[in-house]
């Protein structure tokens, strides 16, 4: 479907688009990838357009998601401060599109009047933030921006009053120390006792997907799966002459001849038949310039793309086809298989309330026990690429994350699931890694991917 097809389906009914992402794919699916195209510029919308929708789903949320999520957390008032171009990370989820950072000292108050009432959103600016939230200070006649905050908060009588501090989830933790002093100064001491921590309401609003965020998803998803396609074919890799460098070096320019962006810079590594044992900060952070891709290798990419505030986070492998080869050796494509199962084995162990430690726990330990050797590192996505929530796993902590860990998953959640499955090649003698990540939403009853999952090689045909 095309994306501005797809984008329509923003004002059908939430139980319409809740049922058709459900019913689009299920985790056990694979990617057809004879059906993906090279992605072009006429599947992205142009800017006007990008921001009418962006402007949409962030509406939406706040006045169908927000109040839920405020009553969920028990929180009347949350303050979000920031100054320009120092902005707090969920201050700028908030943004309207047009506002490409906070314009001088940006103050957004949002109140729950409880009972089931809209949220009541307030600017304490100098500029009015679009029709998004309502403007509430006029400097003109009174001049101080604190001390009309003071009043707001004064005329609303809240019983707590949420800021963005947090010790160990570092996007509910956008308030500066500047910013924290300032605001604290002009409280009077009844106000100062009602501050608490919003982490738990900051972290419920960034990963909390809406029905709509859920209905363009998966072509979003869908357009970094058909820019790793094109990557991995004989018109853009020469067997024998590119590098992994070249590789990376394409994926970003690819990304912005399209017209979009990458929130990290992709990395392309080889497996193959050599002494060269497995390294995993190499395999995701280092490539070699001179590293030429040959015959027979295996090679695997880490690479996501940013569009409408949704990220994207991939990664999937390809073999380098021998003279006389039509396929994958089998010993790969069983290597292949592990990694699937454990994909299958992981995410059938997702459940609300049940903390990423847990599923860490008890997915490795069923791994284990049917001969697969397993390391999980899944993390949420959405507003961002390691986005906030739930940690199930890293990939040097395979016994439990301390605190990010022990959150519990909550439904409607989108996460990156990357893992790999470890397995001996004898032909090459020595382990091999099959590191592959999918994006998915748990919808409180079960993991559905985006766009399928990797279950077959990409092939690439040797030179001629």
């Amino acid at each position: 479907m095309k994306m501005i097809g797809l984008l329509g389906t923003l004002f059908i009914t939430y139980s319409i688009i809740i049922s058709s992402v459900n019913a689009q794919t299920n985790f056990s699916q694979s990617i057809d990838l004879s059906s993906l195209t090279p992605l072009t510029t006429a599947d992205i919308l142009p800017m006007k357009a990008r921001a009418e929708h962006i402007d949409t789903m962030l509406e939406d949320k706040l006045v169908n998601t927000l109040p839920q999520l405020m009553t969920r957390e028990g929180i009347d008032m949350w303050i979000l401060i920031s100054r320009e171009y120092n902005e707090d990370p969920v201050l700028k989820t908030m943004l309207p599109a047009t506002w490409l950072s906070a314009r001088r000292r940006t103050i957004l108050v949002l109140v729950n009047p409880g009972e089931g009432k809209a949220v009541e959103r307030y600017a304490v600016a100098r500029y009015q933030v679009d029709t998004l939230f309502q403007k509430a200070w006029d400097k003109e006649s009174q001049p101080s921006q604190w001390q009309r905050l003071v009043e707001l908060i004064q005329q609303k009588q809240p019983r707590n009053i949420a800021i963005n501090q947090s010790t160990h989830f570092a996007l509910a933790d956008g308030m500066t120390a500047t910013e924290y002093d300032e605001f604290v100064a002009v409280l009077p001491n009844s106000l100062k006792e009602k501050i608490v921590s919003s982490e738990p309401l900051a972290l419920a609003w960034l990963e909390t997907r809406t029905a709509m965020e859920l209905a363009i998803y998966p072509e979003i998803v869908a357009m970094g799966h058909r820019i790793i396609k094109e990557l991995y074919t004989h018109r853009v890799i020469t067997p024998g002459e590119t590098t992994t460098d070249d590789l990376v070096w394409w994926l970003r320019d690819k990304s912005t001849s399209v017209g979009l962006s990458n929130w990290f810079h992709p990395s392309v590594s080889i497996q193959r038949a050599s002494k060269e044992t497995f390294n995993h900060i190499e395999a995701f952070s280092k490539n070699k310039p001179n590293n030429i891709i040959l015959p027979g290798d295996l090679i695997h990419l880490d690479f996501g793309i940013t569009y409408l505030r949704l990220h994207t986070d991939q990664q999937q492998h390809a073999y380098v086809l021998k003279k006389g080869e039509t396929d994958a050796p089998e010993y790969l494509k069983a290597a292949l298989a592990d990694a699937n199962r454990l994909q299958d084995i992981f995410t059938d162990k997702f459940a609300v309330g049940v903390t990423g430690n847990t599923i860490l726990k008890a997915a490795r330990e069923q791994a284990i026990a049917e001969g697969i050797k397993p390391a999980i590192y899944t993390h949420p996505l959405g507003y961002h690429g390691h986005a906030a929530g739930t940690t199930l796993g890293m990939w040097d902590s395979q016994g439990g994350v301390p605190v990010q860990g022990d959150y519990p998953l909550h439904a409607n959640t989108a996460y990156s699931i990357e893992l790999n499955a470890a397995k001996f090649i004898e032909p090459w003698g020595k382990e091999i890694r099959i590191m592959l990540e999918e994006n998915a939403i748990f919808d409180g009853n079960k993991v559905t991917y985006f766009n399928g999952r990797q279950t077959q090689f990409h092939l690439i045909k040797p030179k001629e």
